[in-house]
């Protein structure tokens, strides 16, 4: 990323740009044929190699950077090279063995599957354990281990390391990548996106998003969708940028 970065659209995959094939072909052709380029930041919570995956399944356009695992790594271009910085600062203070066995209290909590420990995920089934979620966190939090504590979509439960999630990568990736002329639009569907969204920038919660982002409270830089996913995102893009 190089030159100059006049706009950017930095969206989650998952239920956000992707889940409407017609809609988001509708934005990728928009995008082709405005005046400027558009700047694409995926931010998913997907690992590296499933989320290359589902680039490539649902032909979605190469970004110019691509954050995995709920905000924990940063890749660059074409051949994904890792923002050595980014990466640095993930490391310290970083205790995933810690994490999981702190977990080990909490049987409702079952363990998520992952090819490294660039985050320690796991999933609650029952919604009415939902206060196990609380007590798990209090019990981090007692053992004074750093961390960033997100649950999301009534389910899923991601430890991060401190300083670290899609708000914090957003906003490293604006200083670094971008400028205080940069026009971004961010966008959302669910409780991990909650930190992005609410960072300041034009923010868009597309129509079929999870309960927990129902409740944000309104701002000026806030705009509810009336359409889902890519729709969503292609109609506050005209709201915003015309």
């Amino acid at each position: 990323m190089s030159a100059a970065v006049t706009h950017m659209l930095a969206t989650d995959l998952d239920g956000t740009l992707v889940g409407d094939a017609k809609g988001l072909k509708h934005l990728i052709n928009y995008y082709k044929n405005l005046p400027y380029e558009v700047s694409l930041v995926y931010i998913t919570g997907r690992h590296l190699e499933s989320a290359i995956s589902l680039i490539k399944s649902e032909q979605l356009p190469t970004p110019k950077l691509l954050v995995t695992d709920v905000g924990t790594s940063i890749y660059q271009g074409s051949n994904m090279e890792q923002d050595l910085e980014w990466k640095q600062k993930m490391k310290k203070d970083w205790y995933p063995r810690q994490i999981r066995e702190a977990a080990k209290d909490f049987p409702q909590i079952k363990p998520q599957q992952l090819p490294d420990d660039r985050r320690v995920s796991f999933t609650i089934e029952e919604r009415e354990n939902e206060h196990i979620v609380e007590e798990f966190k209090k019990a981090l939090d007692a053992e004074q281990i750093p961390h960033n504590f997100i649950f999301s979509s009534g389910r899923d439960i991601d430890i991060l390391p401190a300083g670290s999630g899609k708000g914090e990568a957003l906003r490293f990736i604006a200083g670094k990548f971008a400028d205080g002329d940069t026009s971004i639009l961010v966008a959302g569907d669910s409780g991990n996106d909650l930190e992005m969204l609410t960072l300041g920038y034009p923010s868009v919660i597309v129509a079929n998003a999870r309960q927990e982002l129902l409740e944000v409270k309104e701002n000026a830089n806030l705009y509810r969708a009336t359409k889902t996913c890519a729709g969503g995102i292609h109609e506050a893009w005209k709201y915003f940028y015309g």
